[in-house]
């Protein structure tokens, strides 16, 4: 572990642009690394938090494939989507690239090329599958088939989504190609592996030994598992036409693997960012005093615990990540989150339909973080938590402080006079939360951090609760002078405190408090930043008011300063609203089974007199009950047209009598009778079912008569 690092370098695991962000990428990623980062600039940090574009790979080409698009549209199209939807929530990356860039190109051929020199890649021809109707060799995605693990139909070539192995496309059973549906042959090819077997001992030793107690224990546990299991070479360069040429001689037509130049993206990033500000990128890489910290979801630990740390070693010159805090997955409504069933909230939606509400889907993802296992989203929890979390406690406070302090003092905060012991006990109190939030956040705990930070706003619902300004006011007035100014403190520190977790409320709170105008009070509070900090920057000191201050002072508000009107900074969400992201899901769910729903196998041939000797006629259902002690069988009486006869169906578990008195029905009515349950049955309904499994009635779309044929 890093001890007092001089900066930090924060990256975010780099999004494929073959789709939008959805709530699970936030939850797992974005979110907590934004709030990292807010946090370590606050405490006047050096930080580069970076992130970028994935473009590269197979995603992207069965991407362009599926929407008869070329990639580069693809990447532009999504690149773009991506980057407003992060700037319009507020994650504050200081560089945002792309992995077509030119430096991200030049970077990571240079990268390859370094290995290539030192000798560290195994040169070999391996058989690989290959579409001989496409003339082409299938990436892992490209290859579907039978997991040999768990019997999963429909594992990918690179890893089964049932069971979560990583699986080789060879390895799989019955494997047919997504391009054509044709069984592929294996073909021989010429690639470049990284021998990750070479780096067993020094994995071992710095994960296993060095981070046993700091890292997170699905991390350590996944890592742990894949060296007991043993390391072998893995590809790094793939064919494929869409991708960073591979930078030798002898490579034509072939691309380096997106694992291996997606990460160095990160390093791309920092070089385009370190040339846009005037630093050197190198320090922030290449220095032990760094601090590297990777946030990724659990699909990504190998690539970052394990293949990524192994190219930084081979390299030679570079740092390895002190921490790589993972998340599991979010899932939705019960169901596991899907780009490709559209099975999820995008963010850039969620930003349409809850204009103004960015840190309430903060706050919902972070208060329900799948920090150490895989949690679910649910709209009933979300509009819980907003309504009876961030209205009724934080909001609310903050409300009461401020609608009192204009009703009574015009907005300006009073003198205190003498602190009672409660009065003191609440101000040690509130000094103490930024250490308790700090060591959460620092031991990546942003669930616990946020669940302290409403600690400190519940501390100030109960100060007033039990202080009552309200009452007092009429005998003793002196005494609530001292009790909102206590109160404007808790207010004050809240303002600070949010900045990480709720960055668009602490922003409007701090407007409300007016902390603009009090930089000159505040100069002296930020002293010891320049003294404890000499790499602070003057930008993080000309935030008014800082983290530690609310620990070293009490009079963050001091008396004589004019605040502002109130202003709700949440407000309550209606049922309604839920109520239309939940149907919106349920169409999503009716569409989904209605595309995977395949048709049955048309049956054998038969010729035209073996139809024609179906009597199908137009009828009306005039009665239905219950057949007795059969919990599947309607007895009705139908119209037939030709006479009212008595037809027993079994289709009492999808309709219940009263419903289908009068309904339209298709009947077979030369079926031979049958007796079921002693009642004879004359004939059969016509039925089909719908893309939710349910029963539907076969009728005439037109007012055909009683007794019309079917022809």
């Amino acid at each position: 572990m890093t001890q007092n690092p001089k900066r930090y370098t924060i990256t975010a695991a780099l999004p494929y642009t073959n789709g939008p962000i959805h709530i699970g990428h936030l939850a797992g990623v974005y979110v907590p690394a934004d709030i990292y980062s807010r946090y370590l600039r606050l405490q006047g940090k050096d930080v580069a938090f970076i992130c970028g574009s994935d473009e590269h790979g197979v995603a992207i080409s069965m991407k362009a494939k599926k929407e008869g698009v070329t990639p580069q549209e693809v990447i532009d199209k999504y690149d773009g989507i991506i980057r407003k939807s992060f700037a319009d929530f507020g994650i504050s990356f200081n560089n945002y690239s792309r992995t077509s860039a030119k430096i991200h190109h030049e970077t990571a051929s240079e990268f390859f090329r370094t290995l290539y020199d030192k000798g560290d890649f195994i040169e070999e021809v391996t058989e690989q599958l290959y579409d001989a109707k496409a003339n082409q060799f299938l990436a892992d995605r490209f290859v579907v088939g039978t997991c040999p693990k768990c019997g999963n139909d429909g594992a990918y070539g690179d890893q089964c989504e049932s069971c979560g192995s990583t699986l080789n496309a060879t390895d799989l059973i019955n494997p047919k190609s997504t391009i054509t549906g044709e069984t592929p042959i294996l073909k021989e090819t010429k690639h470049w592996f990284l021998p990750l077997d070479r780096y067993t001992d020094f994995l071992t030793e710095w994960i296993l030994v060095g981070h046993k107690n700091d890292w997170k224990t699905n991390v350590y546990g996944q890592v742990k598992s894949w060296i007991d299991a043993g390391l072998e070479p893995r590809a790094v360069t793939r064919d494929l036409d869409w991708g960073i040429d591979v930078p030798v001689e002898g490579a034509e037509g072939k691309k380096l693997y997106v694992w291996f130049d997606a990460p160095i993206g990160y390093i791309s990033s920092t070089k385009e960012w370190a040339a846009r500000e005037g630093k050197d990128w190198e320090p922030y890489w290449k220095d032990e005093e760094t601090k590297l910290v990777h946030f990724i979801g659990k699909d990504n630990i190998v690539f970052h615990c394990i293949i990524f740390p192994a190219m930084l070693k081979s390299e030679g010159s570079y740092i390895l990540p002190d921490n790589v805090p993972a998340n599991e997955f979010l899932n939705l409504e019960g169901n596991k989150l899907s780009t490709s069933k559209n099975w999820a909230v995008w963010l850039h939606e969620y930003l349409e339909e809850f204009p103004d509400k960015q840190d309430v889907l903060r706050y919902a993802l972070t208060s329900n973080a799948p920090e150490t296992k895989d949690n679910d989203f649910t709209w009933k929890d979300f509009q819980a938590r907003n309504n009876n979390e961030l209205v009724a406690v934080f909001g609310n406070f903050i409300n009461r402080v401020v609608v009192l302090t204009n009703k009574y003092y015009d907005g300006i905060i009073p003198t205190p006079n003498e602190f009672t012991e409660v009065d003191e006990q609440t101000l040690a109190e509130l000094k103490a939360y930024p250490a308790v939030i700090s060591s959460s956040v620092e031991r990546y705990r942003f669930r616990e951090a946020l669940g302290e930070l409403m600690n400190v706003a519940r501390l100030g619902n109960k100060y007033l609760a039990d202080e009552e300004p309200w009452k007092v006011m009429k005998d003793n007035p002196e005494r609530v002078k001292t009790q909102m100014y206590v109160a404007l403190q808790i207010a004050a520190a809240l303002s600070v405190l949010a900045k990480p977790f709720l960055p668009f409320t602490a922003a409007k709170l701090s407007k409300i408090l007016n902390l603009k105008d009090l930089k000159e009070h505040f100069k002296g509070f930020s002293k010891f930043l320049k003294e404890n900090h000499p790499g602070a920057t003057d930008v993080v000191l000309d935030k008014v008011l800082g983290w530690n201050d609310i620990s070293e002072h009490s009079d963050l508000l001091p008396a004589g300063h004019k605040i502002g009107e109130a202003e709700l900074l949440f407000a309550k969400i209606e049922d309604e609203e839920i109520q239309k992201q939940i149907d919106k899901l349920e169409a999503t769910k009716t569409a989904n089974l209605a595309e995977s729903k395949q048709a049955e196998p048309q049956k054998d041939l038969i010729q035209f007199e073996d139809f024609a000797k179906m009597d199908i006629r137009i009828g009306t259902i005039l009665e239905a009950e219950k057949m007795p002690k059969a919990n599947k069988l309607l007895v009705l009486k139908v119209d037939t047209g030709i006479d009212v006869r008595t037809i027993v169906s079994g289709i009492a578990e999808s309709f219940s009598p009263e419903e289908i008195i009068g309904k339209r029905v298709s009947v077979l009515a030369n079926l031979a009778p049958r007796a079921l349950r002693g009642v004879e049955s004359q004939g059969m309904i016509l039925m089909t079912t719908n893309a939710e499994g349910k029963l539907v009635f076969v009728n005439p779309d037109a007012d055909a008569p009683n007794g019309a044929t079917v022809n």
